[in-house]
């Protein structure tokens, strides 16, 4: 154990947000999502929801406030304006942990895309459709900043 670290990041998870750099970007899969054929590194997180894995990501993790958006979910097929009740809880997290960042849409083809150049792709096991965000890691601001 280590203190002050979320007790959901495991090493290679915590390894991998360590690694990442500003503007780098992050999945987090559902159990359906094409993880390991997307092509960036895949750590898995089985048995965790996407909830829990986002909140515990964005406890040390800060979104990218030079971008014109730093969280992306998959639309849903279809019904490009539903919002499934994840992407509601999701927005939460967000809201409450990162500040006033809003979860843009992205197509089914396009969300792939964009996670085929990521730098991972947490694999979780949450089993809600449309469960799948796109993070993309801001600055970690010094104390004299």
């Amino acid at each position: 154990m280590l203190r002050g670290i979320h007790p959901l990041l495991g090493p290679d998870l915590l390894h991998a947000l360590r690694s990442m750099g500003h503007g780098d970007e992050i999945v987090i899969a559902d159990g359906n999502f094409p993880a390991s054929t997307q092509g960036p590194k895949v750590v898995r997180a089985d048995g965790l929801g996407g909830e829990a894995l986002l909140e515990a990501i964005l406890t040390h993790m800060p979104l990218d406030t030079y971008a014109p958006a730093a969280a992306f979910r998959m639309a849903v097929v279809e019904d490009a304006d539903r919002l499934p009740d994840i992407c509601r809880s999701y927005q939460s997290i967000i809201d409450r942990l990162a500040g006033p960042f809003v979860v843009a849409p992205l197509e089914r083809f396009a969300f792939y895309e964009r996670a085929a150049k990521a730098a991972y792709i947490v694999a979780s096991g949450e089993r809600a459709s449309y469960a799948n965000i796109l993070l993309k890691k801001g600055v970690v601001r010094s104390e004299q900043d």
